[in-house]
C-alpha cells in the first residue's frame, strides 16, 4: 500500500495568533482546499496549488523545526482525506496537536489526542447554513469553539448559541474575535464586558504583528 499523502499550500514555524494557546510558538501545517467561502477569509491563497506530500515528507518537515506545538489548519484541512492519519502520527510522535475546522465537515474520525478549534460560522460569514451542528456532540472538555464576530447581530446570534447549546459548559474555551475591519475591537469587548459572557475575547496576534503575510 502506498504513503498516504496529503496536499500542502505551507509549512511554516511561528507563533500561535490566536486560540488558548496564544503567544507559543507553534508549526503551522497549512492544507490546500476548502468547500467554504466565508465573507472574512484571510487564507484564500491556500484554495487552490499546492503541493502533495507524503504523511513522511510532513513529519519530516514538521520535526526540522524541533517544536512542541502543532497546528493543522487550512482552507478546510478536513476535506482532504488524509487528513485524520497526518493528525493520529502527529500525536504518535509526541506534539501537541491542535486542528483549526469550520466545522462543516464531520469531525467523529479525529484523533481524541487532538485538540478541535471549531469555528462556528456566524451569519454574517456568509456561511452559517454549512454549520454541522452535530460536531458539537464530538467535542470535549479539551476543545475549543470560536465565533468570529461581524456585527452586533452576530454578537446576538452566538450569545443565543451559546445558550441553547450550552456551549461554555461542553469545552475549554469559547472564542470571540472581531472580525478584521469590520467592527471595532473595542466595540466586542465591551457588549463581553457588559454580559459578562463567559468566552476568551482575543484578537489575532498574527494580522497585528505580520499583517496577515503568509508564513507567519
Amino acid at each position: 500500500m502506498s504513503e498516504p499523502s496529503v496536499k500542502i499550500t505551507e509549512i511554516f514555524y511561528s507563533l500561535q495568533g490566536e486560540s488558548n494557546t496564544v503567544g507559543l510558538p507553534t508549526v503551522f501545517v497549512r492544507l490546500t482546499g476548502c468547500p467554504l467561502r466565508c465573507g472574512y477569509c484571510d487564507s484564500e491563497y491556500a484554495f487552490y496549488g499546492g503541493e502533495r506530500m507524503s504523511l513522511q515528507q510532513v513529519l519530516a518537515k514538521v520535526a526540522s523545526y524541533r517544536a512542541r506545538y502543532i497546528c493543522v489548519t487550512g482552507g478546510e484541512p478536513m476535506a482532504q482525506p488524509g487528513t485524520p492519519e497526518l493528525l493520529s502520527r502527529l500525536c504518535d510522535e509526541g506534539y501537541q496537536v491542535s486542528l483549526e475546522t469550520s466545522g462543516a465537515i464531520a469531525l467523529d474520525n479525529v484523533d481524541t489526542r487532538v485538540v478541535k478549534v471549531m469555528d462556528l460560522k456566524t451569519p454574517g460569514s456568509g456561511e452559517s447554513h454549512r454549520n454541522l451542528w452535530q460536531n458539537l456532540e464530538h467535542l470535549s472538555g479539551r476543545d475549543q469553539i470560536k465565533f468570529v464576530i461581524c456585527s452586533r447581530e452576530d454578537y446576538d446570534w452566538a450569545r443565543l448559541k451559546m445558550d441553547e447549546h450550552k456551549l461554555a459548559e461542553r469545552v475549554a474555551d469559547v472564542l470571540v474575535s472581531p472580525s478584521f475591519g469590520e467592527i471595532e475591537p473595542r466595540d466586542l469587548a465591551d457588549w463581553v464586558v457588559d454580559d459578562n459572557l463567559p468566552v476568551r475575547f482575543q484578537l489575532q496576534l498574527h494580522k497585528l504583528l505580520w499583517d496577515d503575510t503568509p508564513g507567519h
